[in-house]
């Protein structure tokens, strides 16, 4: 499935995403899971500065 998610942002249309990917620390058990986003280039820094 990621092939298919990495192929779509190499199209000449896609080239103005990014995948985003952030570590989240569970409350309950303290282990931690990653959270998955494709947002456009220019909300990156705004997608990493906002608390999951």
């Amino acid at each position: 499935m990621a092939k298919k998610v990495v192929a779509s942002l190499k199209k000449a249309d896609g080239k103005n995403y990014a995948k985003v990917i952030r570590a989240v620390k569970s409350e309950k058990t303290g282990a931690y899971t990653f959270r998955e986003e494709i947002v456009p280039m220019d909300l990156v820094k705004e997608t990493l500065a906002k608390k999951a």
